[in-house]
């Protein structure tokens, strides 16, 4: 008979508590939003109404609001309130009705029902203060129309330029940090909202397939998050070093909500719905293992210790961009020589399978600048990305990017680059225009009107 049950009374003393809570809570909502809307001048019959509702106004030194953000903030946080109100009154009476109520049951109902929605809503009311433009010393008004593109309150706060705390020059030589997302953002609008809209210091969703489509679509660089990213629940270690190059990771490693298989073995080449169609076979080690090192009757197969041999020594650092899951760094390792893979998740988990296997994937679109320096890579290696489908001026960009980052001296290896006989001769041009040094050049056909292209080119000094 441990269970004691709550009298009538006492339940109607609660349930009048809670009401005047509420109440409470709900008139210091209201006061406090008309006392904003007062100071921001929305009461006022002036033209500054006009710049006030859609723009931040400076409420003190301090601080600042955007008000349409907090018109909309505040309607649906009182919206959850007026729920949580009749989910209280509703509890309630059922527990009038009944005559078992312990307090452990109440207190896990007041822990679950009350605390934590009401929580919610005070972290959703605390988003509206915003960083105030018009504060910030030497702006212009440049700087307004792409912060008011945008209603989330985590958009406006990433892009709103940074003053620096002590109100000096940075070490980078400027008043503020400007957060960078590309122009095409604004034209993903809704994409980029639902991406940035999560609750701060929670867990992200389960959305990079949502991100990867913003990258890929040009809104790259994505704005960093306050949401912490999640890991498969059942992560396990991964295989020590000598082992990982050459072997398929645990698939419990990997978050397969996102994609066709739920394991690497369904990835097989064999299966016609493994989801992507990119390097057929890379998540086949076997068929791996046997790539850049055996001989092969196709010209345009170069091994890598050919290659090594034209520059001894000097190759140590290089970047692999094309699509797949990190075997030309594996074989360079072994040379030691570290490599850099570019890798995007085309339908399946590259990245992941890169990083397993103890190698170093570099998430990005073939949209962005490297993230390089300029002259310090020693070897740039590219296969399976960038074929004949390629744009001709968008290679443009691409191919004097890569220069840029090559190093005098360093190799361009084009790795069965392959198109249509009849644009062959664009693309040499676009590869023989930088008047590199050829070590190696070799066409073989594909198949009847299609051509594979090698080359092992060399950047000239060019010193200045």
């Amino acid at each position: 008979m441990g269970r004691s049950c709550l009298p009538r009374w006492r339940l109607g003393r609660l349930m009048a508590g809670l009401q005047l809570i509420l109440g409470l809570v709900v008139i210091t909502v209201s006061l406090s939003c008309l006392y904003r809307f007062h100071s921001a001048g929305y009461f006022l019959h002036n033209e500054d109404i006009c710049r006030t509702i859609y723009t931040i106004k400076q409420v003190n030194n301090n601080e600042g609001f955007d008000l349409k953000a907090l018109h909309d903030r505040v309607d649906e946080v009182l919206e959850k309130m007026d729920n949580l109100y009749d989910k209280l009154e509703k509890t309630v009476k059922e527990m009038e009705k009944s005559k078992e109520g312990s307090k452990k049951e109440m207190k896990k109902f007041l822990e679950e029902e009350v605390m934590k929605p009401f929580y919610h809503a005070h972290i959703e009311l605390r988003q509206i203060r915003l960083p105030n433009p018009q504060g910030i010393r030497n702006s212009t008004e440049k700087e307004d129309p792409l912060i008011n593109k945008f209603l989330i309150e985590e958009i406006r706060k990433y892009i709103t330029p940074k003053e620096n705390h002590v109100g000096k020059m940075n070490m980078f030589g400027t008043e503020r940090v400007y957060n960078t997302i590309g122009h095409a953002c604004v034209l993903m609008k809704t994409e980029l909202e639902k991406y940035m809209d999560y609750d701060v210091g929670a867990y992200c969703d389960d959305d990079w397939s949502l991100a990867q489509k913003l990258m890929v679509n040009g809104c790259d660089p994505l704005p960093r998050r306050r949401c912490l990213t999640r890991a498969s629940m059942t992560y396990q270690k991964p295989y020590p070093i000598n082992e990982s190059l050459w072997k398929l990771p645990d698939d419990r490693n990997v978050r397969w909500g996102n994609y066709q298989c739920r394991n690497f073995a369904c990835l097989s080449s064999k299966n016609p719905k493994r989801g992507y169609t990119k390097c057929t076979g890379c998540f086949e080690m076997e068929k791996e293992s046997t790539k850049w090192v055996k001989n092969s009757t196709l010209l345009a197969d170069f091994k890598i210790d050919d290659v090594l041999r034209v520059k001894p020594g000097e190759i140590r650092i290089g970047l692999d961009v094309g699509v797949g899951t990190g075997t030309f760094a594996a074989r360079m390792r072994e040379k030691n020589v570290t490599i850099v893979t570019t890798a995007l998740n085309l339908g399946a988990p590259f990245s992941e399978m890169i990083a397993l296997r103890g190698l170093v994937p570099l998430y990005i679109s073939l949209n962005q600048r490297l993230p390089f320096f300029d002259n310090t890579m020693d070897m740039i290696h590219t296969a399976g990305l960038m074929d004949g489908w390629i744009d001709l001026l968008l290679m443009d960009f691409v191919l004097y990017d890569w220069d840029r980052v090559l190093r005098p001296g360093g190799l361009l290896w084009i790795d069965r680059f392959f198109c249509k006989k009849k644009d062959l001769d664009d693309y040499m041009y676009m590869f023989l225009q930088f008047r590199y040094k050829k070590h190696k050049w070799a066409i073989s056909p594909k198949s009847k009107d299609e051509v594979y292209l090698s080359a092992l080119l060399e950047k000239p000094p060019r010193a200045i």
